[in-house]
């Protein structure tokens, strides 16, 4: 398994010190978040998308994934969400990222069928256009769908290779699904796996990788039986806990913490 990070964790931060941090730190990549406060976002012009991409190839670090904000299960038209996930997968694909991310995202006030059917309306749709520029679209476990049993329900019926699963190990486990439960649902679909860690289901502020009480080494466990060696992207919510420490200091720990896991796991 190859091991990044998200700059949700270092909000604002300029590319190349963002490229610093994970040649330092020893991290194959980077999931960009794609926000118009940050450097990267789909509003780049040409010249600047290509210099992003030269910066990454030239640091030997791997832009894994953009990770945007569409909800694809929302109300409304199909248009402006088919446009923001095309805008999402022309900038991944001008970087040279496989993934983009999308959240559910659904009205709690609509039939779950309801939505669940425009969210795979939608992905089916924007999958073509994913095909075409070889990207693939993971749909993330969160809000109205965090668990594994909740985003096969969209996925399902999608049933098109460049749609997947992103495997938020948070929002699975405040739905009380275990990770052997969320693998057995999402490992054929599975794009990659954000790692993190907290103190409890009411205190959700980003602790440093095996300080909380996330169970990330079950979680391990289970995708190292099924012989998965995809990516782990430690998100640290820093963006959103002000007050958490900063991702720097950590990143080192991170690592060896990861590490060890995977030691233990051979």
């Amino acid at each position: 398994m190859k091991l990044a990070f998200s700059t949700l964790g270092v909000p604002g931060l300029p590319v190349p010190e963002v490229l610093a941090l994970a040649t330092a730190h020893g991290y194959h990549g980077v999931e960009l978040r794609a926000h118009p406060e940050e450097p990267v976002h789909p509003g780049l012009s040409p010249a600047e998308r290509a210099e992003t991409a030269a910066l990454f190839r030239a640091a030997g670090v791997e832009v894994l994934g953009i990770a945007g904000y569409t909800r694809v299960a929302a109300p409304g038209e199909d248009a402006p969400v088919l446009a923001e996930i095309r805008d999402l997968l022309q900038l991944a694909h001008d970087l040279g990222a496989p993934f983009v991310r999308v959240f559910p995202g659904a009205d709690p006030d609509l039939p779950r069928e309801e939505s669940e059917a425009v969210a795979a309306r939608r992905l089916g749709t924007a999958a073509e256009d994913a095909a075409a520029l070889g990207v693939r679209i993971l749909l993330e476990t969160h809000d109205s769908h965090r668990t594994g049993a909740d985003v096969i329900r969209i996925l399902g019926p999608v049933g098109h290779r460049q749609v997947g699963a992103l495997w938020d190990v948070m929002h699975t486990w405040l739905g009380g699904e275990q990770p052997a439960e969320t693998c057995a649902a999402l490992a054929p679909h599975l794009g990659y796996v954000q790692v993190k860690d907290i103190a409890s289901a009411e205190d959700t502020a980003p602790l440093p990788l095996g300080a909380g009480v996330l169970p990330l080494t079950e979680c391990v466990d289970v995708l190292s039986r099924r012989l998965w060696d995809g990516w782990l992207c430690w998100e640290y919510e820093k963006r959103w806990y002000e007050s958490a420490a900063p991702l720097p200091g950590l990143l080192s720990g991170g690592r060896e913490h990861v590490l060890r896991v995977l030691g233990e796991m051979a």
